[in-house]
């Protein structure tokens, strides 16, 4: 099994490019079950889930061509022969759920497996199977599966989601686009991957309003056609390398970075006495002479502070100076990663929902596991301001949300490197 290798010290300069995101990846590669015309994707990722989800819609009759190394994902689902989204792909990943709605309104019947991820929370589906339901399917839940059907169509309704989800609001979003009459959306997620998901399925004929907001109103129509969008830059990686001139020292300019991308975040950067500034090719950070202060920090919805940052500010909060308090709000298992900085010297406690982190001098070098995805990438970060060598195990976990990390970190001075296992 492949590990990767980082010894700690040096300080980071250079550019790195900034990846497409991979959660508004996943959510719009579905967005092709919703119309026999071509949908191509440009600046898609080039990730393990991205190939995942690749198989799954392939399973359903869907042309998936990858061009320009990946960059590019042309699609045609000109004939779907299969609309049951089996357990053995479903299981490699949880987006796998959102190939529920377009396949049910598209043609109003749907089998797809309860999914699987990462083990960092329960994350049930169930809003977006209330969802679904409000526009008129009929659902049953047997064997793992979800039996999903809408013999007369779907018919536009009002949804109020109990619990800000974003996975429920792209579901029933793309399933209330081919829906009859009017569809209202409220407390609706307003993360940037929604707005992104939005403005695609605008250019292939909905008729959609209010993205970004609590509230999204969609006009069904009868079919969409086909369009060509760029996938919005991962704010996620944005964070995660931005992070890493913060925990290292020096300055990385973060290109394709966007500010409204990461506003909470990187205010909290500023805080710690990071540097952040917008450039004409995204953004560039830098860290102040000195120790990082401490900051207090809780996930939240967009457009708070990203639960999917956490493990990495985590990180950074390790070797500050003072004491950080760090409340997850999102999942309720996320916090797997601190017992393994705990390795490395780190000073921490967690209690619940809540990690108080005592900043240390300096961390030092230990062989950690990686336990989930944002998990492996904090121990990566960790390693850069840790004495000595720092070996970061079971980093499969790394393929699936970060393209070529060792390539990125090392090109900006890291010492850096990939050890493959038998």
């Amino acid at each position: 099994m492949d590990s990767i290798l980082v010894r700690g010290g040096a300080e980071l300069s250079g550019d790195i490019p900034i990846a497409g995101a991979k959660n508004a990846c996943l959510t719009l590669m579905p967005a092709t079950l919703l119309s026999e015309e071509p949908l191509t994707l440009t600046n898609a990722p080039r990730l393990s889930d991205i190939r995942t989800m690749t198989e799954l819609l392939a399973s359903l009759g869907a042309e998936v061509t990858q061009l320009q190394d990946g960059q590019v994902l042309a699609m045609s689902s000109h004939d779907i022969h299969n609309r049951t989204a089996d357990y053995d792909i479903v299981r490699k990943m949880r987006a796998s759920i959102l190939v529920l709605g377009p396949l049910l309104a598209r043609c109003g019947e749907a089998k797809v497996s309860l999914p699987g991820g990462c083990a960092i929370g329960a994350r049930p589906v169930d809003l977006h199977l209330r969802g679904l339901e409000a526009l008129g399917a009929r659902l049953d839940l047997k064997d793992g599966y979800v039996h999903a059907s809408a013999p007369g169509g779907l018919k536009g309704a009002e949804i109020a989601f109990p619990l800000v989800s974003v996975g429920a609001t792209e579901n029933v979003l793309m399933a209330a686009v081919l829906a009859k009459g009017t569809t209202v959306l409220r407390n609706a997620a307003r993360e940037p991957e929604i707005v992104d998901l939005a403005h695609c399925l605008r250019k292939m004929g909905a008729r959609i309003e209010g993205e970004g907001t609590p509230d999204i109103t969609v006009e069904g129509v009868d079919r969409l056609h086909g369009a060509t969008h760029p996938v919005v830059p991962d704010r996620i990686e944005l964070g995660t390398y931005m992070l890493a001139p913060a925990i290292a020292g020096g300055t990385v300019e973060c290109l394709g970075g966007r500010l409204d991308l990461v506003a909470a975040f990187a205010e909290k950067l500023a805080e710690a006495g990071i540097d952040v500034e917008e450039t004409p090719r995204g953004l560039k950070v830098a860290r102040r002479n000195g120790r990082v202060r401490a900051v207090d920090v809780e996930t939240a919805p967009f457009p708070g502070f990203p639960t999917d940052l956490q493990a990495q500010m985590m990180a950074l909060m390790c070797t500050a100076e003072g004491v950080s308090v760090l409340e997850e709000t999102i999942f309720e298992n996320r916090f797997m990663h601190a017992p393994e900085l705990m390795r490395m010297g780190a000073d921490i406690d967690v209690a619940g929902g809540t990690a108080t982190v005592t900043g240390v001098g300096r961390l030092k070098g230990a062989p950690v596991m990686a336990t989930d995805l944002r998990a492996s990438v904090s121990l990566i970060l960790a390693g850069l301001a840790a004495e000595g060598e720092t070996r970061v195990n079971r980093v499969y976990h790394l393929d699936r949300g970060y393209e070529h990390v060792v390539r990125k970190l090392s090109g900006v001075g890291a010492s850096i490197e990939r050890v493959h296992g038998e």
